[in-house]
C-alpha cells in the first residue's frame, strides 16, 4: 500500500508497505479522506513544537471499517467513521478526572505516531465514531469542528453573550460555528479578505482590525504569540480569553490589564469527547460543512502539491482523497 511520509521538514517521500495488522481491541480501517490541518503545514515547515520526523502526517480522518477484533459490538465492516486521533493512557490524573485531552502521555495519530496519509491504518476500536448519513468529507471534518466545539464549551459561552474570534482559519471558523450555535453575537478579526468574506457567509461581522469594542469572550485562533498577547485587550471586565491556537513561543501578558479586568484565561486543547456531539449536530443540520472544502488533491499528488497549498489564495480547507488506486 502507498504511504506518504514527511521525511523531514519540506520533504515528502512515497513509500510502499504491507497493510497493517489489527491487534486485540483494534480495527483495521481504510482511510478515505484526510483533512489538511494548519498543524500539518507547520510540520511541513518545521515550526511546530511537537512533531518529530520522519512522520506520516494526517489526523483529520474519514474512514471505512475493513475488519474488527472478535467480540466488537456496535461496528461492522463497511461502516463509515470519523477516527478520533487521540490516544490517552486512561490512568494519569487528567484521565481520572475525565479530561483525556490533557493526558500526561497523550499521543496523536499523525503527530506522535504515524497517521492517515496512507491507505490503511489500525486503531483502537473505541476511537471510531460511525455515522449512517454523513459523507466521508464530513467525517474527516469532525476533528477540526471538535476543536471549536471544545473551545466554546471551555469558555461556557452563553446565549446573548458577545464573542470575538481572532483569526478565521479553519480552527477559527469552527469556533465561529459553535459560538453561533450557542446563541452568541459573534464577530471575527481576519486580515485575509477571502476568509473575511467566507466568515461573513455565516452571518458574523467580519473586521480587518479591532474596533475598540470589548467582548464577553475572546477566542484567539491565530497561534501567533504577539497576536495572542494583544487579544487580552479585547476582553471585557470579568470576561474570558480562550487560547485555541498553539505556538512554540512565550506569550507575554499585560498583567496590570489582566488583573484590572479580572479576566479568566483558558487553554483549549484538541477535541476529545466532542466527536459524538459534533456528528449529531452535523446530522441534524445544526452545523453546515458544505462550504468548507474548496481544494482537493489525491494522496499520490501530496509530495508534489502539498508545499503549494498555502500559496493558493482561495484556500479555506484542503482535503486529500485516498481512492482505491492508492491502496495498491
Amino acid at each position: 500500500m502507498r504511504q506518504i511520509q514527511l521525511r523531514e521538514p519540506g520533504q515528502f517521500v512515497t513509500l510502499e508497505a504491507p497493510p497493517p495488522v489489527a491487534g486485540a481491541g483494534e480495527a483495521l480501517v481504510r482511510i478515505r479522506r484526510v483533512g489538511v490541518c494548519g498543524s500539518d503545514f507547520h510540520a511541513f515547515n518545521g515550526v511546530h513544537p511537537v512533531y518529530t520526523y520522519p512522520r506520516i502526517i494526517g489526523h483529520e480522518l474519514g474512514c471505512e471499517v475493513v475488519s474488527l477484533s472478535a467480540g466488537t459490538v456496535g461496528l461492522r465492516p463497511g461502516d463509515r467513521c470519523a477516527l478520533e486521533p487521540y490516544i490517552s493512557c486512561g490512568t494519569c490524573r487528567a484521565c481520572r478526572l475525565n479530561r483525556p485531552n490533557c493526558c500526561e502521555s497523550l499521543r496523536l495519530f499523525g503527530v506522535h505516531v504515524d497517521g492517515g496519509m496512507q491507505a490503511y491504518l489500525s486503531c483502537p476500536v473505541h476511537l471510531l465514531h460511525k455515522s449512517e448519513t454523513l459523507s466521508l468529507d464530513q467525517l474527516a471534518l469532525v476533528e477540526t469542528l471538535g476543536i471549536g466545539a471544545n473551545a466554546v464549551q471551555r469558555a461556557g459561552l452563553q446565549k446573548g453573550e458577545s464573542a470575538l474570534v481572532v483569526g478565521a482559519g479553519p480552527i477559527g471558523l469552527s469556533v465561529i460555528q459553535f459560538a453561533l450555535a450557542a446563541g452568541a453575537a459573534v464577530r471575527v478579526i481576519e486580515k485575509s479578505e477571502l476568509r473575511r468574506a467566507f466568515a461573513a457567509t455565516f452571518g458574523v461581522q467580519a473586521l480587518t482590525e479591532p474596533d475598540g469594542q470589548l467582548d464577553d469572550v475572546v477566542f484567539d485562533a491565530t497561534g501567533n504569540a504577539q497576536v495572542m498577547a494583544q487579544s487580552l485587550q479585547h476582553v471585557a471586565a470579568a470576561g474570558r480569553l480562550v487560547y485555541v491556537g498553539v505556538c512554540r513561543d512565550t506569550v507575554l501578558i499585560d498583567d496590570p490589564l489582566f488583573h484590572k479586568r479580572e479576566v479568566t484565561l483558558y487553554a483549549s486543547r484538541n477535541s476529545c469527547h466532542q466527536f459524538p456531539r459534533v456528528i449529531g449536530m452535523i446530522e441534524r443540520g445544526e452545523i453546515d460543512t458544505k462550504p468548507w472544502i474548496n481544494v482537493r488533491l489525491r494522496l499520490r499528488d501530496v509530495p508534489e502539491s502539498f508545499g503549494g497549498l498555502l500559496k493558493r489564495p482561495e484556500l479555506i480547507k484542503a482535503m486529500v482523497e485516498v481512492e482505491d488506486a492508492d491502496a495498491s
